[in-house]
């Protein structure tokens, strides 16, 4: 009976859960078969996250099935869904932070010897995975050291250690860039070939149909197809996965750019990071686009502005005034905000409510002159965040750590946008966020450009930062190398900038 084959490596049927007296899942069906990567699409919110975790042994089902080689599981905990050889990457990176790459790594390991254990052995296990997975990072590195996308790698690396059947990844790419993402497809082929089942979350539909043999959606905990990649059409998918045609993704831009910059940043570097003599600036109304390969310094540059990483030399002139941002703090007082790509360690308050995380930034706003919260003005702020963006919530008062990764996002970005900010810096804006909540916040860019305000958007994502920004700099090796305008905009010239190469040294 051990040698039977089964056509499914994984089956769930019938899948329902309900938390308290909202229903998530309702009767979903999901098969995938021995070495088939299989897309699961849907919006946030839809249930992607919920199933997963019924999968997993995070949580468990109110009813329906889940097979596992034919056999019937039901994992109590995450642990019993390893051992079984589910391995589930998610959206939010879990490892610890002050353990080595390695130890993470094989964190399931520590303490399994009565007497000692081999560190050499785990080190040099650790490192050869990781070297397999075609990325440079330092097996005895201390993970609070690593960048989010090395951080990423790690946490996949760690799901493939050992006995991997099914291998789930959550948004896998949405910290990485074109050279990262194509590494990470051409390892999943690799597994695809040796038999290891395969579930692919992502809003980034062209991955989906570069990577994926098949595709299940699911719209508001029900699945509405499941369908073969080769006979469907990005069109189809996104009217599955929103119950309507989506005719522009993009929002055409009628906004009147300033003549005068409301920021200047001359000769920026940093005591501890790869920035470098980092001049550029940032008119009224304008968005302007960071681009970069992983490790090119956009993030780091981003955090510099905004006073979170320590300045070597250089200037901040904003309005044509020097200012001081020695520290976060003071870059809020100087009216510029920072959303951060990381959410979950620089983005939100996971445990505080929705409402407390818009309001931190905004006490000004929300406040009278004798210091005194006004409660009806707060809520009122509040609301119209969560309407324009769209937040999926019964209320202001849920916390925001048992919303969905893309909800989070929505809260990380309205948080910046509630202030009467003179610039803001974006970085990732739609990490993770899927196709009809990107529109919201495309739109939601734009209205805040409309009203003067300098938006800077650094973004992985090409297509995006082709189609929300007005000119784009692209950043190699902690500098700007090149710059382009609207009519030069193509991936191919982004491309070129990112690897040090100008432009007319390739042209035809």
């Amino acid at each position: 009976m051990q040698n039977i084959k089964h056509d499914y490596r994984l089956e769930m049927s019938g899948i329902s859960k309900s938390f308290g007296v909202v229903s998530v899942l309702k009767n979903v069906n999901l098969k995938v078969k021995p070495g088939e990567i299989h897309a699961l699409l849907g919006e946030n919110g839809a249930g992607k996250s919920t199933l997963i975790k019924i999968l997993s042994g995070v949580h468990h089902k109110d009813s329906g099935k889940v097979l596992l080689d034919g056999q019937e599981i039901n994992p109590k905990n995450t642990h019993e869904g390893q051992v079984l050889g589910i391995k589930v990457v998610f959206q939010e990176l879990s490892l610890v932070n002050d353990l080595s790459v390695a130890e993470n790594i094989y964190l399931h390991k520590l303490g399994a010897s009565k007497f000692w254990m081999n560190w050499k052995e785990i080190t040099q296990n650790a490192q050869e995975l990781i070297d397999s997975l075609g990325f440079k990072i330092d097996a005895s590195a201390t993970v609070r050291d690593l960048s989010i996308v090395q951080k990423q790698v790690v946490e996949i690396a760690k799901a493939l250690s050992e006995g991997t059947k099914v291998l789930v990844l959550d948004e896998p790419t949405t910290v990485f860039d074109p050279t990262d993402t194509k590494k990470l497809i051409d390892n999943l082929f690799r597994l695809k070939k040796e038999g290891i089942s395969i579930i692919y979350i992502s809003h980034h539909l062209e991955e989906i149909f570069t990577v994926a043999d098949t595709i299940t959606v699911l719209r508001d905990g029900v699945d509405t197809g499941c369908v073969a990649t080769q006979n469907t059409n990005t069109d189809d998918v996104i009217k599955m996965m929103i119950g309507r045609e989506l005719k522009d993704l993009f929002p055409v831009r009628n906004v009147t750019i300033g003549t005068s910059p409301v920021l200047e940043v001359k000769e920026l570097s940093a005591k501890e990071n790869m920035v470098h003599n980092v001049s550029f600036n940032v008119k009224p109304g304008e968005v302007v686009g960071i681009a970069g390969l992983g490790g090119s310094g956009r993030t780091e540059l981003a955090k510099l502005i905004f006073g979170a990483e320590k300045k070597k030399s250089g200037k901040l002139i904003l309005e044509g005034k020097e200012i001081k941002n020695g520290t976060p703090a003071q870059a809020v007082a100087n009216k510029i905000g920072f959303v951060s790509e990381d959410r979950k360690e620089e983005g939100v308050f996971l445990p505080l409510s929705i409402k407390k995380n818009i309001s931190v930034t905004n006490f000004n706003f929300i406040s009278n002159k004798f210091g005194f919260l006004m409660p009806d003005k707060e809520q009122n702020n509040v609301s119209s965040l969560i309407d324009k963006l769209k937040i999926k919530t019964p209320n202001s008062e849920i916390e925001v750590k048992n919303l969905s990764g893309g909800n989070q996002q929505k809260v990380a970005l309205a948080k910046w946008l509630s202030i009467d900010s003179k610039v803001i810096i974006i970085d990732e804006p739609t990490r993770g966020v899927d196709v009809g909540a990107k529109i919201e916040i495309y739109n939601l860019i734009n209205e805040v450009a409309e009203k003067g305000v300098g938006v800077v958007v650094i973004s992985s994502d090409m297509p995006e930062i082709m189609g929300i920004a007005d000119r784009i700099l692209v950043m190699h090796t902690g500098t700007i190398y090149g710059e382009l305008s609207k009519q030069e905009f193509s991936e191919e010239n982004i491309l070129r900038y990112a690897i040090g190469k100008p432009l007319k040294e390739l042209s035809i």
